[in-house]
């Protein structure tokens, strides 16, 4: 499951780069990266995803899976409010409850405080979409 998490972190680095970045897992391992056209690559190298300038997230498949909002609320591909992302990083689900967090250094952690993943110089609104959807199998 973790796996799947970092993974999704790549989705959202992809609208904050200029150049491509790798993304590592929580033992600073590489498991993919994000180009600077928004592609998302797993350490293989296969395109897993992408993420559009206006907010929205595809597969690998261009299917749309769901949408970050600029007040921090994230849907999912039928515009339900699934979660929500504070401005001090805080990650809640759609009930409130705290489910992770983003810092600013971009270290991502779990509810409780476990360093799940890094993805340096991602807005917390965009890291956060780890969390909410898995585009691995």
């Amino acid at each position: 499951m973790r796996k799947t998490f970092l993974c999704l972190v790549m989705l959202c680095a992809a609208c904050c780069m200029v150049h491509a970045q790798d993304i590592k897992d929580g033992s600073h391992r590489t498991i993919g990266r994000v180009e600077s056209d928004g592609t998302v690559k797993n350490s293989s190298y296969s395109t897993i995803g992408h993420i559009k300038s206006d907010g929205t997230v595809q597969d690998g498949n261009y299917h749309t899976v769901g949408y970050i909002k600029n007040d921090g609320t994230i849907q999912d591909g039928n515009y339900h409010s699934i979660g929500y992302v504070k401005s001090d990083g805080t990650v809640q689900n759609g009930s409130y409850s705290t489910i992770g967090h983003i810092k600013k250094d971009g270290t991502i952690q779990d509810s409780n405080y476990h360093t799940i993943g890094y993805a340096k110089d991602v807005k917390a609104t965009h890291a956060a979409l780890l969390f909410f959807f898995k585009l691995l199998k």
